[in-house]
């Protein structure tokens, strides 16, 4: 081996020594998980029920799965972040770009201040299913353009919580981050 190489193996050799440092030697905290059926489904509006997932205070994210009847139409709006979108069941488009379905296994991603209608197909015989994982607030639009609701994760999770209470159910095992220390609620 000649110097040059040498050198670069030596390196290398540190690099991997200063990385290999700060990995903890044990977990700093557990993993936190959630099964499919760990959480109830809740209505939120007739035709929408949201299984809430995960609700991270600090940062304004929310992460859940939704349900929606055959032929409704969500009010326009958009999200101040971005969102992450994957159908699990069921057809939905946005009605400003009917073109792109989601269907089964369908990934979406919408931009920040993306306006968009969400509608599910009509012709769907069961519910569509999608997980979402939203950054920021969702802002609900009117026709003209003006703002009729705004919702954040701060929000969602006081709506969670009761409509589980309204319907009897609990939502222990809600992951929560920033409302004292990250848990299982």
């Amino acid at each position: 081996m000649n110097a040059k190489n040498e050198a670069i193996e030596i390196t290398n050799n540190n690099i991997m020594e200063e990385a290999l440092m700060g990995i903890p030697k044990t977990g700093v905290s557990d993993t936190l998980h959630v099964g499919q059926d760990d959480l109830p489904w809740v209505e939120v509006e007739h035709g929408v029920s949201i299984q809430l997932l995960h609700v991270d205070l600090a940062q304004g994210v929310w992460i859940n799965r939704s349900r929606f009847s055959p032929g409704i139409t969500l009010p326009t709006h958009y999200h101040t972040g971005i969102v992450y979108a994957v159908t699990q069941k069921g057809k939905w488009w946005y009605t400003e770009t009917p073109e792109q379905v989601n269907s089964e296994g369908s990934y979406l991603f919408e931009p920040a201040m993306s306006i968009h209608t969400l509608t599910v197909d009509p012709d769907t015989t069961e519910d569509t299913e999608v997980w979402f994982a939203i950054y920021g607030a969702n802002v609900d639009l009117d026709e003209d353009g003006n703002v009729t609701s705004i919702l954040d994760a701060a929000t969602i999770l006081k709506l969670y919580r009761q409509a589980c209470a309204a319907e009897g159910k609990s939502c222990e095992g809600l992951i929560i981050v920033g409302e004292n220390l990250t848990h299982h609620a």
